[in-house]
């Protein structure tokens, strides 16, 4: 058993869908990104690569690599998942943004990351928090996306 942690944090900007876990969230900014900018996918890949102690994603997916302009991080994690040989027990994570309001779309994220990962929608966390105000994710600026894994 090995355990990975990951995180991301992106600017937030008009003219961007906002990606998280695969589902894109209606809003009017989005994730300031080389790829579609998915900070909970990002941080759910860094956490596998993590815990097999194969480096991040930027060694694998270069943001300025023209074979990744633009890269659906669904397509990221999975081939993360496939590289690493990871048999994911569970993740867990928090995705920090003071909008929009994320509560009902959670279910939507898990389902959408088990289905991607081949595994159970009970083995997949996400929780949402706001930062109360402060700095650039409270202002509106930034999202940022953290997650801990367990591998077998």
């Amino acid at each position: 058993m090995r355990v990975g942690f990951g995180n991301d944090i992106h600017r937030l900007v008009e003219g961007r869908p906002l990606m998280l876990g695969g589902i894109e969230i209606p809003f009017d900014k989005g994730e300031d990104a080389h790829s579609d900018g998915d900070v909970l996918l990002h941080a759910i890949s860094d956490a596998i690569l993590g815990a097999k102690a194969m480096g991040d994603i930027g060694q694998l997916f270069p943001d300025d690599s023209p074979h990744t302009k633009d890269m659906p991080s669904l397509a990221i994690l999975k081939s993360v998942q496939i590289l690493s040989g990871a048999r994911i027990i569970n993740i867990d994570s928090t995705i920090t943004l003071e909008k929009p309001k994320l509560a009902n779309h959670i279910p939507a994220i898990r389902k959408s990351i088990a289905d991607l990962l081949e595994i159970n929608i009970k083995q997949v966390s996400v929780k949402a928090k706001t930062a109360e105000g402060l700095g650039p994710i409270g202002e509106g600026k930034a999202i940022k996306a953290e997650a801990v894994v367990l591998i077998e």
